[in-house]
């Protein structure tokens, strides 16, 4: 189960000037609980200027790196980024939540696999512990990397990255796209869109052949992993075969405003004024809710109670809220973030759930 402990900052490391990653030292005792599958997350919580503020980080160390570090980068207005690449010191502490996270596939050391993976930005946090990793541990598989971003200053992890085209030369490729600042060959000018996509897996000199591959990554902005997902499709790559993760979603919170006003249209006068009984499960502990169909989330609701239930980016992109419906139905606003088998089997979001049944049982302990 997922918890909070106190860890230690000691390294923080200046990536571009933008970001900055921060390195844990985690006691011998929380070892195993900080164990971690190559691209899961950790959940951040300090206290600024009197507010708590969680933030979810991806991890970007391999397994085989031996230690615990995620990257900030820079967001505008946003508090916790901000604070961690400006006032963050070696020495402080941070409450960090144990990994979690489900942007991974099993380490086969014996297969030799094929990887294709896709980011822009700070999407390649995780996408950096993946290629590590599987590099590492499956020393017959292969790493096909496409990066975007504006210029080359931009780019995080550039000596991480180089240093793995070193360290395997014959089987990690990298394939550098950048925005705003020209380069020699056309192809890898601009942005990770369809078109630019369709170009690199099916144009006349096209690089890559994303047929081949085992298992697709993804990890960006909302518009750019949709783009890719569609142009992997059109190439015939298998939609169980993709992964994918969301930094930020194309619209902000326009999608859940919009979803609130169309459920609120949907429901008669009487329906939205009827209160639900909620039951919400965690850690064995039941808490007892009564909410309306078109009010706040059932999250919200659980923390004015003060329950101590696991959540993070309160966007329905993280998972970290993850439940199972034991009891009636609810209804999310948003979902970036659970697979079309996890909600078919009752899984749902806490942060983007209503009651729209007179009872409602959900259950965090279920995994």
């Amino acid at each position: 189960m997922v918890a909070f402990h106190p860890l230690t900052v000691i390294d923080i490391r200046r990536e571009t000037e933008e970001a900055v990653s921060i390195l844990f030292s985690v006691p011998p005792a929380l070892r195993d609980a900080y164990r971690f599958a190559p691209g899961q997350y950790l959940t951040l919580r300090t206290r600024i200027e009197g507010e708590e503020l969680r933030r979810s980080y991806s991890i970007c160390s391999g397994i085989n790196d031996n230690e615990l570090r995620v990257a900030v980068k820079t967001v505008p207005e946003g508090k916790f980024s901000h604070f961690a690449n400006a006032h963050l010191a070696v020495g402080d502490t941070l409450d960090v939540m144990t990994p979690d996270g489900r942007f991974t596939a099993p380490i086969e050391p014996e297969k030799a696999k094929r990887y294709l993976m896709i980011a822009a930005g700070s999407g390649i946090t995780p996408i950096l512990s993946l290629a590590k990793t599987y590099l590492h541990a499956e020393p017959k598989s292969q790493v096909t990397l496409i990066y975007g971003n504006k210029s080359a200053a931009s780019i995080l992890f550039l000596e991480d990255l180089q240093g793995l085209k070193d360290t395997y030369p014959t089987r990690f490729s990298l394939i550098h796209i950048l925005s705003r600042q020209p380069r020699e060959v056309p192809l890898f000018n601009g942005r990770i869109d369809r078109e630019k996509c369709r170009a690199l897996f099916t144009g006349p000199a096209a690089p890559v052949d994303p047929v081949q591959a085992d298992e697709v990554f993804l990890c960006g902005p909302q518009g750019m992993v949709d783009d890719a997902t569609a142009a992997l499709s059109e190439a015939g790559v298998a939609l169980k075969k993709i992964h994918t993760e969301l930094f930020t979603p194309a619209d902000g919170g326009a999608a859940i405003a919009k979803a609130r006003a169309q459920r609120a249209e949907r429901l008669s006068t009487e329906d939205r004024a009827k209160l639900r009984h909620v039951t919400v499960i965690y850690d064995g502990i039941e808490i007892e809710l009564d909410l309306a169909s078109d009010g706040i989330p059932i999250l919200d609701a659980a923390m004015e109670r003060s329950a101590d239930i696991p959540y993070s980016c309160k966007g329905g992109m993280c998972c970290t809220c993850r439940c199972k419906v034991l009891v009636g139905d609810v209804a999310m606003d948003v979902n970036y973030a659970l697979t079309k088998q996890e909600t078919d089997a009752g899984f749902v979001l806490a942060c983007q759930s209503h009651p729209m049944t007179d009872e409602v049982v959900l259950d965090f302990d279920v995994k």
